[in-house]
Parts: C-alpha cells; structure tokens; sequence
C-alpha cells in the first residue's frame, strides 16, 4: 500500500516568517461576495435565483515565486551555471528531476547557524548505510520547521556550505531540499561571518555553487518525521511552471511502499 506524506507549508496571509517586503497577502472573496460578482457576468439574474442564495469564492494573492513550499532554479542564483550556460528558470527545469528515490539526512543535532558540511554528509551517509544515487532528491532535516510562523524562523536551523552542496551535485544529484528558510545557512549568520572576515565567499555560498554546477532546492519544506525513514521513497516535486522565473510554488509529496 503506498503512503503519501505531504513535504509542504500552506502558503498564509501575515506570517512573520519572511521578511516584511516577501510576506504573502491573501484577500478572500467569499461566497457571499462572489455572489455580487456574478450578477454582473449573468445581467437579469436575482441572488436567490443561485444555490442557496451565494455565488463562487476566489482568492486575490500578493507574493513572491519564493512564498510559502517553493522549489528554486538555477537561475535565482545567477544569470549562468555549468561554467558559462545561461541559467534555467523554472519553466525550463527538467521534469525527471522532480520525480525520483528520496534520501532523508538527519542533520536535527547541528545548532542553528551551523554548517553542514561535506564532510557532516559522508558520516550521515555511512551511519544510515546509503550510497548516493544520480538524480537522488536528497532532503535535509534541521529540525527548523518547528518555528514556522513565527519570527525566529528566519534564523532557525543549520544551513548547507558550498563544499557539502559541491559533493551532493557531483553525485549526480539535481534536487534537493531543507526544512528551514533557506539552503544556505540563515542569513544573519552569513552577514554575521561576512563582518567579521571580510570575506565574501561566506555570502550565499551553498546558492552560488549553482554557478559552476546547477542544480535546486526545495526551501520552507515539513513533516520530515512523517517519511519514518532514511530512505526507500519517492518525492514528487513538480513546480508551478512559471515563464522565465526564479522559482516556482509546489507541493513535494512523499512517496512510501508500506
């Protein structure tokens, strides 16, 4: 009997948890409302000429391509990848990336703000016993989503580096995703080191390994502990496909033979 296990946050109306200039806004039309409106697409008809006296219900939504389950493309991190290819956008994402053997990597331990690294992989990889696969969806489990809807869920969760994406992509690896804000480690975190260093190689060093090797990444995902297992499942993850865009909304979805 298969399982499936929903990976996705509702997109919501005023939730602290993106920064005020991303947060969605959602105008419900409700029944009543979408009455009104339909007398003016059927001229001569009388509300109580409709079923039970209402009409059809709509939402009006202002957001970005990155609100709410999203995954990203290539292009979102720079104009090129592969070493000098124009970038993918959305539209262009290959569909059998998106459909594929699932691995789950409990990353729950690492504090927020820490990295994972390539070399924090390998050992999860050893202690669950699993060889990466091409076109693996690899999912990152930080433990972050647990702050969702809440302000301290822009710096909750550890984040990947550029090295430990690196090792994912030359596996064959093409998506992936992470239950937290972002791929990278939490922003602040990243100005933070960016101060103290000077060195730019920290800023959005996981997104810009796309450049040399593209790939995406699912953002804002959930209920990791739902799948019961390291691996031996399918996700599903087609994205909203959306012309010439960053980013596109989806719903990955868990697959497991029980």
């Amino acid at each position: 009997m298969k399982r499936f296990v929903d990976l996705s946050i509702s997109i919501e109306s005023g939730l602290p948890s993106d920064p005020p200039i991303m947060i969605p806004k959602i105008d419900y039309i409700d029944h009543g409302m979408g009455a009104d409106q339909m007398l003016d697409f059927f001229p001569g008809v009388r509300k109580d000429q409709l079923p039970g006296g209402v009409g059809w219900a709509l939402e009006f939504i202002n957001l970005t391509t990155h609100s709410g389950t999203h995954l990203d493309a290539p292009y979102h991190y720079h104009p090129t990848m592969d070493r000098g290819k124009p970038s993918m956008t959305i539209d262009e994402v290959p569909l059998e990336w998106c459909f594929s053997s699932g691995v789950l990597l409990d990353f729950r331990r690492k504090g927020d703000g820490e990295r994972i690294t390539a070399a924090d992989v390998k050992k999860e990889l050893e202690r669950i016993r699993y060889e990466i696969k091409p076109l693996d969806i690899v999912l990152i489990w930080t433990g972050a989503d647990a702050a969702w809807g809440k302000p301290e869920y822009l710096t909750r969760g550890a984040g990947m580096d550029r090295e430990s994406t690196v090792f994912l992509v030359e596996k064959g690896v093409r998506v992936v995703g992470i239950d937290a804000w972002s791929w990278d480690r939490p922003l602040p975190y990243l100005a933070r080191e960016f101060k103290e260093t000077g060195n730019p190689k920290v800023i959005w060093e996981a997104h810009f390994a796309g450049i040399d090797m593209g790939y995406c990444h699912m953002e804002k995902m959930t209920n990791f502990s739902a799948i019961g297992r390291s691996n031996g499942f399918s996700v599903c993850c087609f994205p909203v496909k959306i012309k010439r865009a960053s980013a596109g909304w989806c719903r990955p979805v868990a697959i497991i033979e029980d």
